[in-house]
């Protein structure tokens, strides 16, 4: 039996088309597999690998902590250097009122870790998602999640969720002093990797403002480095109550977190206590990983590239069968005229290797993450395959 043929029969499967790469060991902004083949990876793990794979200083710090301990006691029991250095030095990058940080495993544990602090923290219940958003597939994410062929399988969801439409001005009045919180990507992802307006945000967070709501902005895929800045919140100005991140925290571990202030976080110890726990959110060597990749990325010129990906890519990326390329920094959506088109593209800029994506919704847009070390040359090669892939197979 083939090794694909095991991993369909013993790893469960979410699509009937895996890629079924058989990984070897991967490197900077390469994967290479086990009968030596070579590919950029343009996705990053999908929005994971900002640093590239296996950061020297990323795997000196988890070789370090592995020799110190690994799982002590649940979270929040135990001082642990690692999860304190990391979260001070995560909450100094961060606006005044995101100053404590609950540390979990996964993007959408943060999601939820959010969903519940605000209901907590305010009382409420009532809760405003956006048409076309993705928070992920546990049900409290999924029920804040705007689309309706990812939630029809597992109805019923959340009660009281409403959804409006991302950067539309209309039915506003639907944040109102019944409202927990309003959750949204700052830059929909997912979605098809569109931005906010500011005027749109400003209106947001105005509301939540008048009306007592929280705003949570889920940055788990725009957040730490990837849009040239830190978090893409910090193009708008604007701060929400509630950050959640994850993906590219730790250099390739899992790891993610919900960040709020020491205020709205009380409501976590009373009535009762501990009624918010993980075993392993924070995990030390999570936590020592994330560290040092946070240092890497304050230290180097990483969001500057970010932006210089982001100007590359928009200037290469015209012509027949492109609709338009859009985003900010390295998180790049290249929209391309029909579905047929998009499928052959990715399919033979794979074959060329080039490791390419598709959004969860939308079956005519590319996702476009390199990772943030990317050299020029490496750059402009996989855009040369892309754009020559786009020519040759446009209007075949």
């Amino acid at each position: 039996m083939s090794n694909l043929d095991r991993f369909k029969n013993t790893i469960a499967q979410t699509s009937d088309t895996p890629v079924g790469l058989e990984i070897d060991y991967a490197e900077g902004v390469y994967i290479f597999t086990v009968n030596g083949e070579k590919y950029v990876d343009f996705i990053s793990g999908i929005a994971v690998s900002s640093l590239g794979h296996r950061h020297p200083k990323v795997i000196q710090a988890i070789q370090e902590q592995l020799n110190k301990h690994l799982h002590v006691m649940v979270y929040g029991e135990f001082i642990q250097k690692p999860q304190l250095e990391f979260a001070e030095l995560l909450i100094a990058q961060l606006p005044e009122n995101l100053n404590q940080v609950y540390f979990v495993n996964s993007g959408t544990e943060a999601n939820e870790g959010a969903l519940k602090l605000a209901k907590k923290a305010t009382g409420r219940t009532k809760l405003i998602g956006f048409k076309n958003s993705y928070h992920g597939d546990t049900h409290g994410s999924l029920s804040v999640t705007g689309r309706e062929m990812y939630r029809d399988p597992y109805l019923p969801l959340l009660p009281g969720v409403y959804f409006l439409e991302f950067n539309s001005f209309e039915q506003l009045d639907l944040i109102n002093e019944e409202t927990a919180a309003v959750i949204l990507e700052p830059i929909q992802g997912e979605g098809g990797i569109i931005p906010s307006e500011s005027e749109w945000l400003a209106e947001i967070r105005t509301r939540c403002d008048e009306t007592g709501a929280l705003l949570i902005y889920d940055e788990i895929q725009s957040g730490f480095g990837r849009t040239g800045k830190l978090f893409a919140f910090e193009h708008y100005h604007i701060a929400p109550d509630i950050l959640c991140v994850a993906k590219a925290m730790a250099g390739g571990m899992p790891m993610g977190a919900f960040i709020s202030s020491k205020k709205i976080f009380e409501a976590f110890m009373y009535n009762p206590p501990l009624n918010h726990v993980t075993t392993f959110g924070g995990h030390p060597v999570s936590c020592a990983a994330a560290l040092a990749n946070l240092k890497e990325l304050l230290s180097g010129n990483y969001l500057a590239n970010a932006s210089f990906i982001e100007e590359e890519v928009k200037e290469f990326l015209t012509g027949p069968g492109i609709t338009e390329v859009r985003g900010k920094g390295a998180m790049l959506g290249l929209q391309l005229e029909n579905r047929e088109l998009t499928q052959k593209v990715v399919e033979d800029c794979f074959e060329q290797g080039v490791l390419l994506g598709w959004t969860l919704h939308s079956n005519t847009l590319i996702r476009l993450a390199p990772p943030l070390i990317i050299e020029k040359k490496q750059l402009t090669d996989a855009l040369h395959i892309i754009k020559e892939s786009i020519q040759k197979h446009y209007g075949a």
